[in-house]
């Protein structure tokens, strides 16, 4: 990173920005460019948890080739300049890649659905046998990330 005092190098540091994002970036290797989707997730200890329907694009490529990048981004706001130069974002964020796992045992899909509304608000969540069956469940294990953050 050119600018080393941006860098977030900590782990707990890292994790705090995963922890309170709410959208991933997802970029999946496809042809002729990559195919970048934007998910719900959950987060613990170095993996993301994300689900899906069964089918489509998304899943069949992550299927033919389980490497991933992804981004997940906190706005804080725009930074107004006396000039256009002067301008700029306030933001925390974290980058990396990894593989995906697809988790096919049903407790372990509770589990991980549990985590993802957890990243988004409290209470005991549950959810129905046949909703579990008909949701896919994956996993990205996290093999490297990055953090910048500008003007916090």
């Amino acid at each position: 990173m050119r600018r080393r005092e941006k860098a977030v190098t900590d782990i707990a540091g890292l994790e705090q920005i995963l922890w309170q994002g709410k959208v991933c970036q997802l970029a999946i290797s496809d042809v002729p460019a990559s195919y970048i989707v934007s998910l719900s997730y959950g987060y613990r200890g170095g993996v993301l948890y994300f689900h899906s329907a069964a089918k489509g694009h998304k899943i069949d490529l992550l299927r033919c080739n389980p490497l991933v990048g992804f981004s997940v981004v906190i706005d804080l706001g725009i930074v107004e300049g006396e000039e256009a130069c002067n301008w700029g974002a306030r933001f925390r964020s974290v980058v990396g890649h990894g593989r995906i796992e697809f988790i096919e045992d049903l407790e372990s899909k509770r589990t991980a659905l549990k985590l993802l509304m957890a990243q988004y608000g409290e209470g005991a969540f549950d959810f129905p046998q046949q909703a579990i069956e008909g949701t896919t469940v994956f996993r990205l294990v996290i093999e490297e990330m990055t953090g910048k953050q500008s003007r916090v």
